[in-house]
């Protein structure tokens, strides 16, 4: 499955999530101010040194999704953010070949996990993890207090393989959803590092869209 273009990947980052109406409470308008976008920079321009089961260095999904050769992939099945009160299932999701945008689980109570890029194990690269931050229908999505999150607050990430992997909190963006540089974000090189991402900003009640994405990273403890 390939990524085609910006503006796929741009729906990658929980464009594709299910949207408000106008008049529901429009989450993310007025965010706290951005933190840690520095480290955030030195994570992804940070390249460890490479071993057999890394993933492919400097790849990132605007081409082929292909999986690294060699490795066995750990795939989070379940994520736990108590600062929030977050607990929600993980799963596998790609782009949808017909709209080029990420698949986000029709539910709002999950989260999608972008099965072309590293997964749990992966020692470099950035596992990525979008969720809704609400729906019209289903309320309230797993990531509507994203916004709220703040350096030094833990997460944990459950793998396919029964090991729970705690995150620290590092940075709290927000960007433009066409202004958002997805190569930091959707890649595979770099320091090992979480990143969670969902709409935010304003609610444009014609479009039915969010403006912007809020993107939260976090780092192996």
């Amino acid at each position: 499955m390939t990524v085609r273009n910006r503006g796929a990947l741009a729906a990658m980052a929980a464009g594709a999530a299910a949207l408000t109406l106008a008049g529901v409470v429009a989450c993310g308008s007025e965010p706290a101010e951005d933190v840690g976008g520095d480290e955030v920079a030195a994570l992804s321009s940070a390249t460890p040194t490479p071993t057999p089961a890394a993933p492919a260095s400097g790849s990132v999904p605007v081409n082929p999704g292909t999986l690294p050769a060699g490795s066995e992939i750990v795939p989070p099945v379940k994520l736990s953010i108590p600062p929030i009160r977050v607990t929600a299932t993980v799963d596998p999701v790609g782009v949808n070949e017909r709209t080029d945008e990420f698949e986000v689980p029709p539910s709002v109570d999950q989260v999608g996990w972008y099965r072309y890029g590293p997964g749990l194990e992966a020692d470099a690269g950035s596992v990525v993890i979008a969720g809704h931050v609400d729906s019209a229908e289903q309320g309230k999505g797993a990531f509507f207090r994203l916004r709220e999150l703040d350096r030094g607050d833990r997460l944990t990430a459950t793998g396919s393989d029964g090991r729970e992997r705690s995150y620290r909190v590092v940075a709290r963006e927000e960007y433009r959803k066409t202004k958002i540089p997805l190569e930091r974000y959707f890649a595979r090189d770099g320091k090992p590092r979480l990143t969670l991402i969902t709409c935010g900003g304003p609610f444009d009640a014609k479009t039915r869209s969010y403006r912007d994405n809020i993107v939260v990273t976090a780092v192996p403890l």
